[in-house]
């Protein structure tokens, strides 16, 4: 009878834990306004917000065109992930091979057999999107270039790029510029849009935020013998806001990050540019003039810092209201207080009224991790917001430590669970 009744309760138990989940919904329809009509001249457009990926403004961003030289921003990630993983230095030399020698196009600095550092090269390729320093890294990690663009798609596919990007090379030329080194084995040509572009910009940001380090150098020197530095193709620079040429381009804030410009592409633009702690990332593409890239770009910069600023919509270690405790099992006390783990900021409209930020809050489902000894800082549940149709995140987590009760406590307090749960149902 007695292991009947302790069998009995521990049912009643898990059942009871089963349906303690209680869920916070603050009212409010989020309805995202339409975007404006910007009079871009360009082919597309798109405005992402750096830290979240949350996109403010687009135009064509899901139409595939030729990139130019922003593919670059692709080989740029792959030798900062290469040098963080270790598998070059930054001091270490290339020689240069016939291939990135005879490569067309920006650059020109390279000669046959001519030796440079990583570094140096990378600061040519990101400040004077040079072609031939491209090549030439691209062979120090991958043997090929084909190689190198087989690598490229690869982690496409890994940032969530769409379908239709696509690399064959690493410096984003057209396959008729490649002649007898174009790929073999890589068809086609190199397509991005400008969805894609802003992915590449935002991973980049996130995971190697030294490449801003050479993308915000408005001019330097490949070898201190050089009479003349590289000139970064860049006019939007802050660091041009002194200078007589470039001064009435120069935009407050901005260090990066990649020009590109062929017959095929026109001119193209990722812009990125941070004031008041706010980072955002631009993109245009298909520009008809050289100028036009800075000049549509800084229309789709303003309409951002203008319109949006960061809301603190969760403050870290916050008590939610309606979830102030969650359920554990095995523990001497039965619940255990739960506050946010971080805080959580989203972009939104300036003077959106905190009402149009619906949240949510739930204990997590696998109850294995809802039993004693609860460690303060656990992670227990999840708070969810959801704004402008997007849902954003952050853990719920245990206030306070909770110690495995002894069985002694554990097998009365089944017990009495029990007898309240059946006097409970006899009486309703």
């Amino acid at each position: 009878m007695f292991f009947k009744v302790k069998r009995i309760c521990s049912i009643v138990a898990a059942t009871l834990l089963l349906n303690a989940t209680l869920v916070l919904v603050q009212s409010a329809s989020v309805q995202a306004a339409d975007a404006p009509d910007l009079k871009l001249n360009v082919r597309s457009a798109i405005l992402m917000e750096a830290s979240t990926g949350q996109v403010l403004y687009e135009m064509n961003a899901d139409e595939a065109y030729p990139p130019a030289s922003m593919a670059k921003m692709m080989t740029e990630y792959l030798v900062m992930e290469a040098i963080k993983n270790g598998k070059i230095s930054s001091t270490e030399m290339i020689t240069t091979s016939q291939n990135a020698a005879d490569v067309i196009g920006s650059g020109g600095l390279l000669a046959l057999n001519e030796q440079a550092t990583v570094d140096d090269m990378f600061a040519a390729m990101s400040i004077y999107s040079a072609n031939d320093a491209s090549v030439a890294l691209a062979e120090k990690i991958a043997d090929t270039e084909e190689n190198f663009a087989k690598m490229m798609n690869e982690k496409a596919k890994q940032f969530g790029l769409s379908d239709k990007a696509h690399f064959i090379n690493a410096t984003g030329l057209p396959r008729a510029d490649m002649g007898k080194y174009a790929p073999t084995e890589v068809q086609g040509e190199t397509m991005l849009t400008a969805r894609d572009a802003a992915l590449i910009a935002y991973n980049i940001i996130k995971d190697h935020k030294e490449v801003l380090k050479y993308t915000a150098t408005p001019s330097r020197k490949f070898r201190e013998k050089d009479k003349s530095p590289m000139i970064n193709w860049n006019w939007m620079l802050e660091g041009n806001k002194d200078n007589t040429n470039f001064k009435k381009f120069a935009y407050q804030g901005l260090d990066g990050l990649k020009t590109g410009s062929t017959k095929e592409a026109l001119y193209c633009f990722t812009g990125t540019a941070e004031r008041n702690g706010m980072r955002l990332i631009s993109v245009v593409m298909g520009a008809p003039k050289e100028p036009d890239r800075f000049i549509e770009t800084r229309k789709v910069l303003d309409y951002g810092f203008n319109n949006f600023e960061f809301v603190p919509v969760l403050n870290a270690k916050q008590e939610i209201e309606n979830l102030k405790t969650v359920n554990i099992k095995k523990g001497v006390a039965t619940e255990v207080p739960v506050v946010t783990q971080s805080e959580l900021r989203i972009v939104a409209k300036k003077g959106t009224p905190k009402e149009q930020f619906q949240i949510t809050a739930e204990p997590l489902t696998d109850e294995s991790k809802l039993v004693a000894p609860i460690a303060q800082g656990q992670e227990l549940g999840t708070v969810k917001v959801t704004y402008g149709g997007k849902e954003y995140t952050t853990k719920l987590v245990a206030s306070e430590e909770v110690e495995k009760g002894s069985w002694f406590r554990l097998f009365f307090r089944a017990i009495k669970d029990f007898f309240v749960d059946m006097f409970s149902g006899k009486k309703g």
